[in-house]
């Protein structure tokens, strides 16, 4: 509808100043209020009594915590803990809540967040200073944090030196964290405080503890399980699942980084300023090299029975050079591999299965012909001939590929993230499979109380990569990011402890030697891009590490796979005459 000049013109008329401002929603609600309102006033003012609570708030493009007065007109988006972000500050929330709870009845504890366990949905963490907790006494800390919670206990932030942060970090005996603030570039840091304890944590906090309802502390072998909510459903606690095989990972890297010394990032940076970063990577290269051995050794040992080795694990794990890797050990022991690809297994495009999108849906293992990749394995470990198939991505076909057959000492190596799905190959006999699971385990944490997320190391890997070899830039692989999470959650977690063995990709130096290619990366990411606040995120994570140098990295290293200059690019092991018969 057009508007006249004379009708636009009489509904203009003087007004007084607005003594108000407006949070404009999502859903197109308008809420009013007074200004320097806080973002929590009026969130749960606009949210239903039955909706969910807000645990953050993007104004504008920007993330803020609920404290945050509101001066301005603004787009408000509420940040609830169904959504990645508002977990990530509920979880950080509730390890204050833990800790603060913990000193209070048990003072001569330390709590450390040791790792964390995605089959149950919690922390794993261990105690200083004492034995560890019993059920009975875990029961009296959830007590204390219950109470804590239902006086909705106000979690205040400040703005502190350096200085006096470390004077209160090494008052308490706390030296990984004085540490990591020695070393900190940016003049001042912000402490959060609890009933009267101060801390660090990285990122932002809920305003109070009336919101953190939701938890559990379960004795673990050594220590205890810290259980929260899963994102998905966000007021509900899951049933508790031990990980044996991922549990003693952790516990061997920790162990690992004990021996180097550098069981936080203030240790580490404190190595690299004294010039010991060759040091360090030559041992986690050797641990390593040691760990491949001996996966290779159980398989070149159960040769007369083994005949297929499955690799599967989350993205950027490593797994490329992993395989190759070991490939070069079985030949030390005699053992000839040769490739199978899964992705050549693609049905043809037409017969794809589409995800909730209407999109491909390639990470389902409905995408592959499953029952013609295990009729090829039986035929090839009879000895029979076999046409394997090669996958046009370009024309989404199955073309016809190399006609093979194997020797007695051959095996075959396959790739993929189905590895360890049961249903990959119903036809095998279960003993002639080894499975192993690779991923980057990190338990180099920022201090004892903020961990180092493995999602987050993989996924710098993979933003310094794809823009290395792929031409993606930070904006793609982090658009790109979330829906490889939900695949690997839906393809890969559930069967991780299916493996016979799993290797730990990760390396204590890496994000300091990614840092400087990561960093200039991430800093292209537009500010008005949906993905600049996972950017600056990672940002404000990476600010931690001194930058290291990459020529201490060897050129077989698992990091060169993201780094660029592996020894190992070019190594092909299924050279024609050599390992297979090829047709």
């Amino acid at each position: 509808m057009t508007i006249s000049p004379q009708a636009a013109s009489s509904s203009i008329r003087p007004a007084s100043p607005r003594t108000t401002v407006q949070a404009r929603l999502p859903d197109e609600r308008i809420f009013e209020a007074p200004p320097g309102t806080s973002l929590r006033d009026i969130l749960e003012a606009a949210t239903p009594a039955d909706g969910r609570p807000a645990v953050a708030a993007i104004v504008d493009g920007r993330l803020n915590e609920l404290t945050t007065p509101l001066w301005d007109d603004a787009d408000v988006v509420p940040v609830t803990a169904a959504d990645t972000i508002g977990m990530r500050v509920y979880r950080r929330s509730l390890v204050c809540l833990l800790v603060t709870a913990a000193a209070e009845v048990f003072p001569e504890a330390a709590v450390i967040i040791d790792h964390a366990a995605t089959t149950v949905g919690g922390y794993y963490c261990s105690v200083y200073g004492r034995p560890p907790f019993s059920q009975a006494e875990l029961d009296r800390i959830a007590a204390r944090m219950s109470e804590i919670v239902a006086a909705d206990a106000p979690i205040v932030r400040a703005a502190f030196t350096n200085e006096q942060a470390m004077a209160i970090f090494s008052e308490r005996g706390e030296r990984d964290k004085a540490r990591l603030v020695a070393h900190r570039a940016k003049r001042g840091i912000n402490l959060y405080e609890l009933r009267g304890r101060r801390d660090y944590f990285q990122g932002y906090m809920l305003p109070s503890a009336g919101l953190l309802k939701h938890f559990a502390l379960h004795a673990f072998p050594s220590g205890f399980m810290l259980q929260f909510p899963h994102q998905n459903r966000p007021t509900t606690l899951g049933p508790i699942q031990p990980y044996p095989k991922l549990f003693d990972v952790f516990e061997e890297y920790g162990s690992w980084l004990q021996r180097l010394g550098i069981r936080a990032v203030g240790a580490l940076n404190d190595a690299i300023v004294d010039g010991r970063l060759p040091e360090i990577s030559l041992v986690g290269e050797a641990l390593h090299t040691l760990r491949i051995a001996q996966i290779a050794s159980e398989i070149a040992s159960a040769r007369d029975r083994i005949k297929v080795v499955l690799i599967a694990g989350p993205s950027s794990s490593g797994k490329t050079t992993f395989s190759k890797r070991l490939a070069v050990q079985l030949i030390a022991f005699g053992v000839r591999p040769y490739p199978l690809g899964l992705d050549d297994y693609f049905l043809d495009r037409a017969q794809t299965p589409r995800d909730e999108s209407g999109d491909y849906d390639y990470e389902s293992l409905r995408a592959l012909d499953v029952p013609l990749f295990n009729e090829h394995l039986l035929s090839l470990m009879r000895g029979e001939q076999v046409k394997l198939p090669r996958y046009d991505f370009k024309s989404g076909t199955r073309v016809t590929g190399p006609t093979i057959s194997l020797d007695g000492d051959n095996i075959l190596i396959v790739e993929g993230i189905h590895g360890l799905n049961p249903e990959l190959v119903p036809g095998l006999p279960p003993d002639r499979v080894y499975r192993v699971y690779v991923s980057a385990l990190t338990q180099l944490n920022l201090d004892r109380h903020n961990r180092v997320a493995t999602t987050d190391c993989r996924l710098i890997r993979r933003i310094v990569r794809d823009a290395s070899t792929r031409g993606h830039d930070a904006t793609a692989t982090l658009h790109r990011w979330p829906s490889v999470v939900a695949g690997e959650k839906k393809h890969i977690f559930p069967f991780q402890e299916n493996s016979d063995a799993v290797f730990n990709s990760a390396l204590a130096h890496e994000v300091a030697v990614l840092r400087p290619l990561a960093e200039p990366l991430l800093l292209q990411v537009r500010p008005d891009s949906p993905q600049w606040l996972e950017a600056n995120r990672l940002l404000s994570f990476l600010q931690w590490f001194r930058q290291a140098p990459a020529d201490a990295v060897p050129t077989n290293s698992i990091l060169r796979e993201f780094l660029g200059g592996s020894v190992l690019e070019t190594f092909r092991f299924e050279t024609r005459g050599s390992f297979g018969r090829p047709s």
